[in-house]
C-alpha cells in the first residue's frame, strides 16, 4: 500500500487532474444524453419481439434517423463540449472558444476537395476534436494574455465586445488549420486517427481493460475516483467502440468490438466500482450490527450503481483486506464476460444505457435483449457475493469482537450512587 501511495499513486492524480483530461472528459460526457436517446429509438426499432419487429418494420429508416444524427456527430458534439470545457479551465472566454474549436474541427475534417466531410463527424473524428480543442484553446489564451485582441469602447454590449475580442485570434487559428489541410494536403483526422490506434488497440484487448480496472481499482482504495481520473483517456476509446457496434447493428453485419462503451457499468460494476453489490448482500446478514446497517443504508444506491456508502463507510478505502476482492471481482467478471461473448452466449453492447441502470436490465437493454447477457448478470451478482465472502469474514469477526468487548464493559460498569 505504501509503495502504491507513495509511488503510483502521484503520478496517476497529476495525469488524472491535468486540466486537459478534465476538461475532456467534461466536454465528451455532453455526448451522454445524445446516445442515451438515440439508443431509445434504436431499441424501438429492433425490440426483439417478433410481433413487435414486424409492426414497425415499415418504420426502419424514420426509426434510425434519431440514431444517425446522434450516433453519426459523436465527434461533433466532442468539439463543441471539449472546446467549451476547455475555455472554461484556462481562464478564456467559454462559448468563443467552443465555437473556435468547432469551426476549427470542420476545417481541419475537409475531404480532399474541401468539402465538409460528415463521416468524420462520428466518433472517428473525437480524437481529432480532442487536438483541435487543445491547440485552439492554447492559442486564444497566448493572445488574450499578451492582450493581442480588439478591445471596445466601453459602453458597447459585452456580447458585440466579447465577439470583437475574438476576431484577431480566430483568424489566427483558423489560418493556421486551414494552411495545415489544404495548402499543405494534411488529413489531420487521418494522422491524429494513426496517432491514437495504438491506444485504441490496446483499450481493446483483455490485457488493456484488465490493466484500466486495476489502475480505476487502486486509485478507489487510495480514496480517490478512479473513473474520473482516468474517464478522460479512456471514454473516447470506448465511445468509439460503441459507434461503430452501434452502426453495424444497424447494417446487420458482424459487431467489432467486446469493450465497447458500457462493457464497464453494466458488466463489471455491479453496485459500482468493484462490483461491491456481493459486499452489501454480504453485509445485509452480517452478525455486526454496525455492518448489517451500513448494508441496509447502501442497498437502495447499490442497485442503482452507487456505491460511496460502502466504499467510505466500511471503508474499503485505504482498507488492505478489502484490495484483493475490490481488483478481483471486476476482474473475474471482465474475463468471464469476455468469454461468454466470444462464445455467442452473452451479446455485444451495441446500446448506450444510464450508468444508474441496475443490474440484469442494463445488460439485457445494452445487449439489445440478449437473455444470455441477463442470467450471465444474475450470476454475477452471486460471483461477487462469494469472492467478497472470505474477505468480510475477517472484517467481520473483528467487529463483532469489538461490539461484544464494549458491550460487556458497558454491562459491568458498576454507578456510583451517593448516599449521606
Amino acid at each position: 500500500m505504501q509503495v502504491i501511495e507513495n509511488k503510483v499513486l502521484p503520478i496517476l492524480l497529476k495525469i488524472g487532474n491535468s486540466k486537459h483530461l478534465v476538461a475532456i472528459r467534461n466536454g465528451i460526457s455532453m455526448t451522454i444524453p445524445f446516445t442515451i436517446v438515440g439508443s431509445i429509438f434504436l431499441i424501438i426499432g429492433n425490440f426483439p419481439i417478433q410481433s413487435w419487429m414486424d409492426f414497425v418494420s415499415n418504420w426502419g429508416p424514420q426509426l434510425n434517423a434519431p440514431v444517425n444524427v446522434t450516433f453519426g456527430i459523436l465527434g461533433l458534439i466532442s468539439a463543441i463540449g471539449i472546446g467549451y470545457h476547455l475555455g472554461k479551465e484556462f481562464g478564456v472566454d467559454a462559448i468563443s472558444n467552443s465555437m473556435l474549436t468547432t469551426i476549427g474541427f470542420l476545417l481541419a475534417t475537409l475531404n480532399d476537395d474541401w468539402t465538409i466531410n460528415l463521416a468524420n463527424f462520428g466518433a472517428s473524428g473525437m480524437f481529432t476534436a480532442i487536438i483541435v480543442g487543445v491547440f485552439v484553446t492554447h492559442a486564444f489564451k497566448w493572445f488574450v494574455t499578451h492582450n493581442i485582441v480588439i478591445k471596445m469602447p466601453e459602453g458597447v454590449p459585452p456580447t458585440v465586445a466579447t465577439s470583437f475580442a475574438t476576431l484577431i485570434p480566430g483568424a489566427f487559428i483558423l489560418t493556421v488549420i486551414w494552411i495545415v489541410r489544404t495548402l499543405l494536403g494534411v488529413d489531420i483526422n487521418e494522422i491524429i486517427t494513426i496517432v491514437f490506434q495504438p491506444l485504441m488497440q490496446g483499450m481493446g484487448t483483455l490485457p488493456g481493460m484488465l490493466l484500466y480496472t486495476l489502475l480505476v481499482c487502486l486509485l478507489w482504495i487510495c480514496g480517490i475516483h478512479g473513473d474520473n481520473v482516468l474517464s478522460g483517456i479512456a471514454t473516447p476509446v470506448f465511445l468509439s467502440y460503441l459507434a461503430d457496434n452501434t452502426a453495424a447493428f444497424q447494417s446487420g453485419a458482424e459487431v467489432p468490438h467486446v469493450f465497447a462503451d458500457g462493457f464497464w457499468i453494466v458488466f463489471m460494476c455491479l453496485g459500482g466500482t468493484g462490483a461491491t453489490l456481493g459486499l452489501v448482500l454480504n453485509m445485509l446478514h452480517s452478525r455486526s450490527k454496525m455492518y448489517k446497517s451500513i448494508g441496509r443504508l447502501s442497498l437502495p444506491s447499490a442497485i442503482f450503481c452507487i456505491n460511496e456508502p460502502v466504499i467510505f463507510g466500511l471503508p474499503i478505502v485505504m482498507n488492505p483486506v478489502m484490495l484483493i476482492p475490490f481488483i478481483a471481482t471486476p476482474m473475474v467478471l471482465c474475463i468471464g464476460t469476455y468469454i461468454l461473448m466470444n462464445i455467442g452466449i452473452v451479446g455485444p453492447i451495441v446500446i448506450q444505457v444510464p450508468w444508474t441502470i441496475p443490474p440484469i436490465i442494463g445488460p439485457y437493454l445494452a445487449t439489445n435483449g440478449s437473455i444470455g447477457a441477463a442470467v450471465w448478470s444474475f450470476v454475477s451478482i452471486f460471483i461477487s457475493y462469494f469472492i467478497y465472502m472470505p474477505f468480510f469474514k475477517i472484517l467481520e469477526k473483528q467487529q463483532v469482537k469489538n461490539e461484544t468487548a464494549e458491550v460487556q464493559e458497558t454491562e459491568t460498569t458498576i454507578p456510583v450512587s451517593i448516599s449521606e
